[in-house]
């Protein structure tokens, strides 16, 4: 019996599983990405919490500067300048608390001014490792109702497929491809069955 004849029946179930298999990727392609603006809103809030903590730690500098009657920068100026290694570093600790203050100030006004089709590449431009990884470890997934959660289900479903086409289909075919090019190069032996002490048979 030839290869091809043997393998006609299998030929309905890989059909039937490739559609299985698209159809799933779908789903969970839709499932994965839609969870994104929720996971994006998740971030944000807690942005805004350590945001909110970074500004009260840098307003208790401020009113000590203020009670000496000198400003931030003059504050963190003098303490860097003590021969004390515990004051000098205090004014580092003041410039830190400062510029994680405008840090977090220009991440968050990014963030919330981004257009929908924005909000990828600027969170990726602005995102906080830390903070990401907190809110990654207590995250809970919604069901999108938003259109925002409905767009981005269609992009997970669209992206799902045509990774699936690319790093699965278009393989494939070409692995089958050449397969049934080595085949034809051999001619029709594939096609025949040999008999022992017969010549061969050609297989209608």
């Amino acid at each position: 019996m030839s290869r091809r004849a043997w393998t006609a029946p299998l030929r309905p179930l890989a059909r039937a599983g490739e559609r299985l298999l698209d159809r799933a990727l779908c789903v969970l392609g839709a499932v994965g990405l839609s969870q994104a603006p929720e996971f994006y809103q998740q971030y944000l809030q807690r942005l805004g919490g350590h945001l909110d903590e970074a500004r009260l730690t840098l307003a208790r500098y401020e009113a000590v500067a203020r009670e000496s009657g000198i400003t931030l920068a003059r504050l963190i100026e003098t303490t860097r300048a003590q021969a004390a290694a515990p004051v000098a570093r205090l004014g580092d600790a003041i410039a830190e608390a400062q510029a994680r203050v405008l840090d977090l100030e220009t991440a968050e006004a990014a963030l919330r001014a981004a257009a929908l089709w924005e909000r990828p590449f600027v969170f990726l431009r602005q995102v906080d490792a830390g903070i990401a990884a907190r809110a990654w470890a207590v995250f809970k997934p919604a069901v999108p109702v938003t259109t925002e959660g409905l767009v981005y289900a269609g992009a997970g479903m669209v992206l799902a497929l045509v990774l699936y086409r690319i790093f699965v289909v278009l393989p494939g075919r070409a692995l089958l491809g050449r397969v049934r090019w080595r085949a034809a190069k051999r001619g029709p032996e594939d096609e025949v069955d040999r008999v022992p002490g017969d010549g061969p048979r050609i297989v209608l």
